[in-house]
């Protein structure tokens, strides 16, 4: 692809303005719970403070393992105040940006030219055993 992270913007930007977008690990861990049929993607986001953070490595390990039996594609970002400024206004705290999810309410939300894509790009990260990759979000 051609820059996976142009395209996952654009895909937080789509979400954003159809109001599809849920913000904080809690949050979607209930989305998750309630009704996984609407969860169309998954973005983790790490940052320095990540590796010293067991609670938050515990709550990461869990969303996958849950992404991942429910065929939801995940990626990770390293940089979370660039996800934070992309999701705007729906980030109360910016800790609440570790994981955000793109809803999918409606059958015609998979026609997302930019989810799509990225549904491509997980596809081919996990032929390559790279179940997790990491998405490099472009400076504005």
């Amino acid at each position: 692809m051609r820059s996976a992270g142009k395209v996952l913007s654009e895909a937080l930007r789509s979400a954003h303005v159809d109001d599809r977008l849920v913000i904080g690990v809690y949050e979607s861990a209930k989305i998750m719970n309630d009704d996984p049929d609407s969860v169309a993607f998954c973005v983790l986001a790490t940052d320095g403070e990540f590796e010293c953070d067991i609670a938050l490595q515990i709550h990461f390990t869990l969303i996958q393992a849950f992404c991942f039996d429910n065929d939801i594609s995940i990626v990770r970002v390293n940089n979370m105040q660039r996800l934070a400024n992309l999701v705007g206004d729906k980030v109360k705290e910016l800790e609440d940006a570790h994981c955000v999810l793109i809803t999918n309410p409606t059958e015609g939300s998979w026609e997302d030219p930019a989810l799509e894509k990225l549904h491509l790009f997980c596809e081919e990260s996990r032929s390559l055993n790279e179940w997790v990759p990491e998405i490099t979000l472009p400076e504005r």
